[in-house]
């Protein structure tokens, strides 16, 4: 790489090519990049590195560059069209950030659930112990120009993560989703048996997903979860208000009392997962315990906010399995408290796939809303609608829209979920505003 090339994203806004734009910002390259006109949260931290965000145009392509493509823009794009008429180098995503790592110890976090969360917690406490690179699908990313580690997010999706050739990889679970790309589960399955190939010091997995306990691989596979079976365990858990603390065991022997600040029985397994793989690169356990409790958590994962006496929350889950465990998490921090789930379907495919799934997850909050399907730039249409869906819960359902706040301005006292990860954030950024403006006028 050249640091007298100037690299310009095409779609900058992008969460991953955001987070990729800061890390070769903070390592010292120069960085461009165009979007759409439209505000995204990812550009707040562009901004404050005053990086130049263009609108799109092929006159922001010029000779010298080096064009760095996101993955939603085909090749048709007019910055790309002109970036091939200049014979430019141009790299997808994936396939820069995959040439990129091999310069550092690398640690890819993979699992078709809790990615974001655990890489994130795997950013913080690394980097307070070595000097450490980091790119987090929720938009973060951060370069160090002495970094001898580099921790990233490896998506799935499309299977592009198998542009990535880590030394270490944390995998989550295996679940079916994505069914607008993976035709079944042992597609799913396959696609991560061919990363696990790809992996060149080992594979940390979790042994409570069954699936995972059939991984094949070529490298040492180390399993951690709540048996003493596993490598690595966790025992004497504590789940309170404040969080979970528990001991970790590794190849039996006591190593670390940890306390982590965040809910759910997942993120004590998402700990232990990146527990193992710092511990087998040597560093101690209580230096470990000291930084993973210090973890501020990610965006849009579990965000609380207050608005009086009545606490909303905001959280990316758009997957059955995601949903059970961002209601359980609600359930620990707040169990005096009502649940009450607001949740708006990603994708057409997903939602008729798992239609009843989503229901009996659903079903696990006090109440439940609905906002209409997110219509992605994936899929125009389907043939699901959200009275299919809401028809599947068990309990009753009311929808809502950006029209239709009305029934959620009665709670006082109650814990508020909005899920989804489509603009249910919009639109729970408006219904805060109108809650408060209700509360002033009262």
């Amino acid at each position: 790489m050249n640091k007298d090339t100037i690299y310009h994203f095409v779609g900058i806004k992008g969460s991953g090519m955001s987070s990729l734009a800061l890390i070769l910002d903070g390592e010292g390259y120069k960085v461009q990049g165009s979007d759409i006109a439209k505000y995204f949260f990812t550009q707040q931290g562009l901004e404050e590195r005053e990086i130049n965000i263009m609108e799109f145009d092929a006159g922001n392509i010029e000779e010298g560059q080096t064009i760095i493509a996101g993955n939603a823009f085909g090749d048709e794009h007019p910055e790309l069209v002109r970036a091939r008429e200049l014979d430019l180098p141009i790299f997808r995503y994936h396939e820069f950030l995959g040439n990129l790592i091999n310069n550092y110890t690398s640690i890819a976090v993979t699992g078709s659930h809790g990615k974001t969360s655990t890489t994130g917690l795997l950013a913080h406490t690394l980097s307070k112990l070595a000097p450490t690179s980091y790119l987090i699908g929720d938009g973060t990313g951060f370069g160090d120009e002495s970094a001898s580690f580099f921790a990233l997010e490896a998506c799935e999706y499309r299977r592009h993560f198998l542009a990535y050739k880590p030394d270490y990889a944390i995998i989550t679970n295996i679940d079916f989703d994505h069914p607008d790309y993976f035709t079944s589960l042992q597609d799913v399955i396959q696609a991560f048996d061919s990363f696990g190939a790809q992996v060149g010091k080992g594979i940390v997995a979790c042994g409570e997903d069954e699936y995972l306990r059939s991984l094949e691989s070529d490298v040492p596979v180390y399993y951690y979860g709540f048996s003493n079976e596993f490598y690595a365990y966790a025992d004497n858990i504590d789940r309170t208000e404040d969080g979970s603390a528990f001991d970790v065991y590794l190849e039996g022997k006591f190593f670390a009392r940890v306390e982590v600040p965040a809910y759910g029985e997942h993120n004590i397994l998402n700990a232990l997962g990146i527990i193992t793989v710092l511990a087998l690169e040597g560093f101690e356990g209580e230096a470990i315990a000291e930084h993973i409790k210090t973890f501020p958590g990610v965006k849009r994962r579990f965000s609380v906010r207050s608005v009086n006496d009545l606490t909303i929350i905001d959280d990316y889950a758009h997957h059955p399995s995601e949903i059970n465990a961002t209601i359980d998490a609600a359930k620990q921090k707040y169990p005096d408290k009502k649940i009450v789930g607001i949740f708006q379907p990603h994708t057409f495919s997903r939602t008729v796939a798992l239609l009843h799934e989503f229901g009996e997850a659903l079903s696990l909050a006090d109440e439940v809303y609905l906002a209409d399907i997110f219509t992605s730039a994936r899929e125009a249409e389907g043939t699901v609608t959200i009275d299919d869906l809401a028809n599947t819960v068990n309990k009753e359902v009311t929808i809502i829209s950006e029209e239709h706040l009305s029934p959620l301005m009665n709670y006082s006292d109650e814990v508020l979920i909005f899920m989804g990860a489509g603009d249910i954030d919009n639109l729970s950024r408006q219904f805060e505003e109108a809650y408060s403006q209700l509360n002033i006028r009262n």
